[in-house]
């Protein structure tokens, strides 16, 4: 373990009772590596949980807080995500079986749909920036999400684009489905499998996934949990068209991130049905 000599070591200037939040904020970014602060007079010397997961008993010292079990991290929201994607996929599968009907009826090519998406990030999290030892860094883990096929075949043979509410390469029943968000029922297959949860920030194509990461700061931190079908940005947010979008929902997905709960996800299932089926306000996904 390094001496306080050997850390790097920044200043931090805030009144008294101030001094903690000032210093979680500004040794942050540096994810899970120590790092020395230089706390002003008679700092207070209380714990103080960092935003992003750490603690520390001494406030000029930051280090990484004693690792969690996967069932103190994970496991009942886990349990939660998985035990309702089993019982939507068996009440689901009536319908979903109409839905792929449909789709051979009125448009030439499959019913489903495959595409590589981001998934989660189990690094530490000073490495979540790069990993200097691959050749590309995604992310996270790469997974293939199943959805149901709502563009034309040959629409998507080009780079990776945002889908849009008003996309011309999506089919007359594509639209039907993209309106109620019927295309996102085969992801469940994708929860039991453990790639997603129900409920997490959407996953993102890789490519697109990649630009934000270059272009947003701290957009790579929403990958500290497993994407999900449905989430807290979908059922606030309409579907993102910018860069400001994009930070908009990045905000809301970090809030989840620090907050996910057993109840957090329970509340946010229940409001997903009513932003399907447009109740009220109708923000996107």
């Amino acid at each position: 373990m390094p001496s306080r000599s050997d850390l790097p070591t920044l200043a931090v200037v805030a009144r008294r009772s101030a001094w903690p939040a000032a210093a979680a904020r500004i040794a942050e970014p540096f994810g899970a590596r120590r790092v020395a602060l230089r706390a002003p007079p008679r700092a207070p010397r209380t714990t103080f949980a960092m935003r992003q997961g750490m603690a520390t008993t001494l406030p000029w010292l930051v280090e990484p807080a004693p690792a969690l079990s996967w069932v103190e991290r994970e496991g009942p929201r886990r349990w939660l995500n998985v035990v309702a994607a089993a019982i939507g996929l068996v009440l689901a599968l009536p319908l979903m079986a109409v839905i792929a009907a449909l789709i051979k009826l009125t448009s030439h090519g499959p019913v489903f749909y495959r595409q590589p998406r981001v998934g989660v990030d189990r690094r530490a999290l000073s490495y979540a920036r790069g990993n200097t030892r691959r050749h590309f860094d995604h992310g996270g883990v790469l997974f293939t999400m199943i959805k149901f096929r709502t563009m034309r075949v040959e629409a998507d043979r080009g780079r990776q684009v945002w889908a849009s509410p008003d996309d011309d390469r999506v089919t007359a029943m594509g639209r039907v489905l993209r309106r109620l968000r019927l295309d996102e029922l085969p992801q469940l297959w994708n929860v039991l499998k453990g790639d997603m949860n129900i409920v997490g920030p959407r996953p993102e194509q890789p490519d697109i996934f990649v630009y934000l990461r270059e272009r947003i700061e701290g957009y790579q931190r929403r990958q500290r949990v497993r994407p999900g079908i449905t989430g807290w940005a979908q059922v606030n947010l309409p579907y993102d068209r910018t860069d400001d979008d994009v930070r908009r929902k990045l905000a809301l997905d970090l809030e989840y991130v620090r907050h996910q709960s057993l109840l957090a996800d329970f509340a946010i299932m229940l409001r997903t049905p009513a932003v399907m089926l447009g109740i009220g306000r109708r923000p996107g996904w």
